[in-house]
């Protein structure tokens, strides 16, 4: 295993389509919590659905994954995924309003 595959990150997504009214973030959340990732997930008023998650890279890969295609019912049409500096300052996975 590669040094940087068991270091902490931190990432920041938006995502954009039919992404709201489809259990987006509650599915999100379960998956993210079953990972064992920190962090929240949100509905923005432009439609969108914004993900901030921490923790090893590897995980949040299969959390980004998860998020390209989302729960049943919802179609994921742009992810914009920006990698930040892990800061360590989530405890759990929480949808936000």
């Amino acid at each position: 295993m590669v040094m940087a595959e068991r270091m902490n990150a931190r990432v920041h997504l938006l995502i954009s389509g039919e992404v709201q009214g489809v259990f987006f973030r509650a599915s999100t959340r379960k998956f993210a919590s079953d990972l064992g990732v920190t962090g929240w997930i949100r509905n923005l008023s432009s439609g969108m659905v914004e993900v901030v998650a921490e923790g090893r890279k590897p995980l949040l890969d299969r959390l980004i994954e998860y998020c390209k295609q989302g729960p049943q019912g919802a179609k994921v049409d742009e992810m914009e995924i920006d990698w930040e500096k892990f800061k360590g300052d989530l405890q759990g996975f929480a949808v936000k309003s």
